[in-house]
């Protein structure tokens, strides 16, 4: 089996890299979004851009949650009013809030203003949608990478907004493991976290497109390597989640 790797990638990319090859697996890197003739993989690890670009030449299938599916979640999950939207409805906002675009980055992620300080109908096409939320501070930020609606492999990647490595707690496995699974792929990627003393949801994540942080990376690679793949692997049931 082959794991295909962008032209850059991060130290955590690497650590997924050292991972599939001490467990035989081939890595190839590509020097740019062009795909060789003649190269076959199963498997991708990389954003979004170059997924997109890659992914359909070499008949790779891509699981994503649904880009509602935050907002669908219970409030017992978020803990915060959670919106899908789009931009154009956005605009009219003139309260603080956190904007996102649902599963990519072409919305940058951050707090805006409001509505007026997103980028305008000149950059971006009115009707993207984008995940719209109340502004909360978590105090601590855990990832937690999920198969088959378990935690597979997880660490803590921040405390009070700041970068901070370290194992996952208990209480953020718990919370994570508790999530409803069928309303996400088998293999997936989501982060939680701890604001005005309670758990909730930050957000899902393609565990192809995600750092791991302090997450072991063997583990994390088993879920990358479900997450990314032949169509004709994927069970019944993840079929709804390719993107």
């Amino acid at each position: 089996m082959t794991l295909i790797l962008p032209p850059r990638i991060t130290d955590s990319a690497a650590r997924l890299r050292d991972a599939a090859r001490a467990r035989g697996l081939d890595t190839v890197q590509l020097g740019t979004f062009a795909v060789p003739d003649g190269l076959r993989a199963r498997h991708l690890h990389a954003g979004p851009a170059f997924a997109d670009a890659v992914a359909p030449r070499l008949g790779i299938g891509l699981l994503e949650a649904p880009a509602d599916w935050l907002a669908r979640l219970p409030r017992e999950f978020t803990g915060r009013e959670v919106r899908l939207v789009p931009i154009r409805e956005a605009y009219a906002l003139r309260r603080p809030v956190f904007v996102k675009s649902p599963n990519d980055k072409s919305i940058p992620a951050l707090v805006y203003a409001d509505g007026s300080r997103l980028p305008g109908p000149d950059a971006v096409d009115p009707e993207t949608e984008v995940l719209v939320s109340d502004v909360t501070r978590f105090t601590a930020e855990y990832r937690t990478y999920l198969l088959d609606g378990a935690v597979h492999t997880a660490s803590r990647y921040a405390e009070d907004g700041r970068l901070s490595l370290g194992p996952a707690s208990a209480e953020a496995v718990a919370f994570a493991g508790r999530l409803p699974f069928a309303t996400l792929p088998s293999a997936v990627v989501v982060d939680v976290g701890v604001a005005d003393g309670r758990w909730s949801v930050i957000e899902a994540n393609a565990a192809w497109a995600s750092g791991t942080y302090a997450c072991d990376p063997q583990r994390a690679l088993d879920v990358v390597l479900r997450a990314a793949a032949p169509p004709d692997s994927f069970a019944e049931r993840d079929r709804e989640f390719l993107r």
